[in-house]
């Protein structure tokens, strides 16, 4: 019968991170880690992954955006575009539209239902980011994403 192993002074120490502490890409790493459970957590209940969030947020807010947009702004390929968008055609949560100025392309409109389903996502992941962020103050949390724009805008 195996016996519980008692680990080793040296496998329970505390490691020295302070190099991986000092790198940006560590830390935004580690902020994102806990950020995405408690999102993946709290928005399984709509069924929707962080992608998904961001293609209806987006929709929401700009009614009629095209695939090319939607693809430029959150940095996805169109082939996984494809995908998501006919994943929330079948949910009925959008519809495409012929777009008013140009007739090659198509405008993507969230459905009653699409734009019922972003109101409650929006405030959860709302509170959900308040929640994980908790231990900032208002100026600390608006400071952070205005750094983390820097990196990436």
């Amino acid at each position: 019968m195996p016996t519980a192993r008692t680990p080793s002074s040296s496998e329970s120490a505390a490691l020295d991170t302070r190099v991986l502490e000092s790198l940006v890409g560590y830390n935004t790493r580690r902020a994102w880690s806990v950020i995405s459970s408690v999102f993946a957590e709290r928005m399984a209940v709509y069924g929707l992954k962080q992608v998904d969030f961001s293609v209806l947020s987006l929709l929401a807010h700009n009614p009629g955006a095209t695939s090319r947009q939607l693809c430029a702004t959150l940095d996805i390929l169109p082939p996984n575009l494809v995908s998501l968008v006919a994943a929330m055609d079948s949910r009925g949560l959008i519809e495409r539209r012929p777009h008013p100025t140009d007739g090659r392309a198509v405008g993507l409109h969230l459905t009653a239902a699409g734009r019922k389903l972003v109101r409650e996502a929006e405030q959860t992941v709302t509170q959900l980011e308040l929640d994980a962020s908790a231990k900032l103050t208002v100026r600390e949390r608006e400071t952070l994403i205005k750094l983390l724009q820097k990196v990436y805008l």
